[in-house]
Formats: C-alpha cells, sequence, structure tokens
C-alpha cells in the first residue's frame, strides 16, 4: 500500500485555555501534540492512508507523550527515534479572538535537530510513496542534512515530494537566509503550498499570479496558495482555479495550513497519483479537491488544538 513519509520537528504546542491577544497575558495553556510534518501524517492517518513520520524527540516525558499521541492518531512512530542528546521541542501559542496565532518557541537544544542522515532506513521510499517536508528543520544541522539525503532518495526511486514552507521566522537567525534556503529547496518538490503571505515574502513580487510562476522551477508541477478565510487557489503553469473557503466559527487555527495539505495528500494517496500523473490529476480536479481540502480546513479550526482538531473520513465525506 502507498504511505506518506513526512519528516520534521515533532514538538510540544502549548495553547491557551482561552483567547488572549498574547503570550503575556495568557494564564494556562493546555499540552498538545504539533509540529506541522507530525500534522501532516496526522490527517492522512485519519483520513485512513498510510502514513509514517521520521523524526526525534528528547528521551523524556514530552518526548513520550508525542510518540503516543501521533501513534493513536495512526501514525506509524517506527521511524521516531528517542535521544538523551536534546530536549523536546516546545512552542507556546497565543490565540485572539479571530484565532490566529502568535508563537514562542523553546528549542536550543532541539533533539530534532540532532537527526542524522545515517540514522535513515535505507531503501525506504518507492515511486507509489509520497515524501513531504516543510522548512522549520532546514536551518544549518544535522537534520538539514537528513532532508537533503532522503529527498535525494525521493527523486532516485520517483517519489512524489511535497513541501509546505511553513514560514516560522523566530526560528532563524536571519530572515534573508531563511528565505533563500526555501527558494534553494523548492525545486526539489513536485507540490509546493504557501499561505499567500509566504508567497510575498518568498518572491518579493506583488503580482500574485507572476510570483506564483516564478517559483514553476525544477520538479515543481503544482502550487497551492491558501488566502485563510477567502480560500485557497491551485496553480500549473497552465492553469489557475480558486475556490472560496467555507464559513465557519474558527476558535483556534492551529494546524489548519497543515490540515489543507494533508487533506490533499491523504486523496492522492486514495487515488494512487504518483509524480508522474499529479499534474494531470490536479488539473482535472482542482474543483473539487480545493472545495475538500477548504473544508478539511475550516472543520479543524472548530476545535482546539491540532491532531485533536482533524476530522476522520468519516466524518469529512468527499464527492470526487
Amino acid at each position: 500500500m502507498r504511505k506518506l513519509y513526512a519528516i520534521g520537528e515533532l514538538l510540544i504546542d502549548f495553547t491557551p485555555t482561552e483567547q488572549c491577544d498574547s503570550l503575556s497575558s495568557v494564564e494556562q495553556f493546555t499540552k498538545n501534540a504539533g509540529g506541522a510534518p507530525a500534522n501532516v501524517a496526522a490527517v492522512c492517518a485519519k483520513m485512513g492512508q498510510q502514513a509514517a513520520l521520521l523524526s526525534q524527540v528528547g528521551q523524556d516525558a514530552f518526548g513520550d507523550f508525542l510518540i503516543n499521541t501521533v501513534k493513536q492518531a495512526g501514525v506509524d512512530t517506527q521511524y521516531i527515534v528517542q535521544t538523551t542528546k536534546g530536549e523536546t521541542s516546545l512552542a507556546f501559542v497565543s490565540l485572539s479572538a479571530d484565532g490566529d496565532r502568535d508563537f514562542l518557541f523553546y528549542r536550543r537544544n532541539a533533539a530534532d535537530l540532532l537527526y542524522r542522515p545515517e540514522q535513515l532506513p535505507a531503501n525506504l521510499l518507492t515511486a507509489k510513496d509520497i515524501l513531504h517536508f516543510c522548512s522549520v528543520n532546514l536551518v544549518d544541522s544535522p537534520m538539514k542534512q537528513t532532508h537533503e539525503a532522503i529527498i535525494g532518495q525521493a527523486h532516485h526511486t520517483g517519489c512524489l515530494v511535497s513541501f509546505d514552507p511553513n514560514v516560522r521566522l523566530p526560528l532563524w537567525h536571519d530572515a534573508e537566509a531563511c528565505r533563500q534556503t526555501i527558494l534553494n529547496f523548492i525545486p526539489s518538490a513536485h507540490i509546493v503550498k504557501l499561505s499567500d503571505e509566504e508567497l510575498s515574502f518568498l518572491t518579493h513580487i506583488d503580482n500574485v499570479q507572476q510570483a506564483v510562476q516564478s517559483l514553476f522551477q525544477g520538479k515543481v508541477q503544482v502550487i497551492f496558495v491558501t488566502h485563510g478565510a477567502q480560500g485557497a487557489s491551485l496553480y500549473t503553469k497552465q492553469q489557475h482555479v480558486n475556490v472560496s473557503a467555507n464559513v465557519v466559527q474558527a476558535i483556534d487555527t492551529t494546524g489548519a495550513g497543515d490540515a489543507f495539505i494533508g487533506s490533499i495528500l491523504s486523496m492522492l494517496l486514495l487515488k494512487n497519483i504518483t509524480a508522474e500523473k499529479v499534474e494531470a490529476f490536479c488539473k482535472t480536479f482542482a474543483t473539487p479537491l480545493l472545495s475538500f481540502a477548504n473544508h478539511y480546513a475550516g472543520a479543524s479550526t472548530t476545535k482546539h488544538g491540532a491532531i485533536p482538531s482533524f476530522p476522520t473520513l468519516q466524518e469529512v465525506p468527499f464527492s470526487f
């Protein structure tokens, strides 16, 4: 059976028990499993697909909690390593009245950044699988080298590659270093998912169409751009389709972007879409694909936390 392999951070999201405009005013937090790659793997697992996470956490109580949580969501955890050389990463999040977030990270000796290329299983990927990665773990570290190694393995086998930069500037010493690193990795992916803010940050181009087209380099075939409450767009080199978002009462947008791309990747797994077929599939089913992803992501914002908020296939049936 086809499988999603997500690589990157697995961390604790401490989210407030009530909406506050700033972290300084939060009095109580709730512990949740987080990390964009982990969230995407959880979405695919909850949608009934095979999904595994490649990551490393501390040999500590937080690491135990994270592994148990993603396992309960249905994610294959055999490739998650625990180490005593680093600690499990923490993120504190504040939620404003409209569900928007502010982050404060604790990861100066992050276990995930110490994940080395030699820890990767050999010959893990096949042409039937999907590899998904983000940018948080692309700072200079052993984990960046591990990303380069697994992406190389994906290209060698013909595996479909998906990249969601998921920009978190507080984790970078320099915003331009973040931008250039992401731009260097984009040509390695067949699918790229961005928010409209990330598109502007990366390209420095005001015209959206021109900005998107500038990113069609290397292996890139399909680009998704999310616009928050305004919906999302799908682009190929010759096509642009936009679908409006569902109206929901958002209480926590944590993981909404991960829910969006995770639901799309789960559909690609379900429909047996490979790297050779992904552009044609997305062209044919652009509108229903965007509609489903918008619906899924919107539903995830109506509950607190990321993984606990992701619906199952039974809760959000699809019609294509």
